[in-house]
């Protein structure tokens, strides 16, 4: 049963990355087809120096849109990292995690799994909060409050 679960993980886990993988390069596609339509118009001296630079941004945004994925299937994959909870974005390598963790060593297990995937600049956990009131049954068994 345990063997089961940990394949529908691993499965999850891989698909949501194909499909944030496949959304970055999407959109380059469609930035290719375009210069069909460009070569139609005579771009001025200062057209071509933006083209340049747009174009120069979108290895970059797929570079993100990777760590991003990257990061989200780490966490679903790892163990003691409830990944739901925790939600990834990503500008310019500095990854931002947002959302709950359970426990202190919970959130820097997640910092820690973000840290290690290649590309990753800085993480920025500030927004990534611990939540004690969802504590183990047993702990908060032992008060009874009613």
């Amino acid at each position: 049963m345990r063997n089961q679960s940990h394949l529908c993980t691993s499965l999850l886990a891989t698909a949501v990355m194909m499909a944030f993988a496949a959304v970055p390069f999407s959109v380059m596609a469609q930035q290719s087809t375009s210069p069909s339509s460009m070569q139609q118009q005579q771009p001025s001296s200062t057209d071509q120096s933006t083209m340049g630079r747009s174009n120069e941004t979108v290895p970059g945004k797929v570079d993100d849109g990777w760590i991003t994925t990257k990061v989200k299937s780490e966490f679903a994959t790892a163990h003691g990292v409830r990944a739901k909870d925790i939600s990834v974005s990503t500008t310019d390598g500095k990854v931002t995690l947002t959302g709950t963790a359970t426990t202190e060593k919970e959130k820097a297990r997640a910092i820690h799994i973000a840290r290690k995937v290649k590309g990753v600049k800085s993480v920025d956990a500030s927004g990534l909060t611990v939540d004690t009131s969802s504590s183990t049954p047993s702990s908060s068994g032992s008060s009874s409050g009613k």
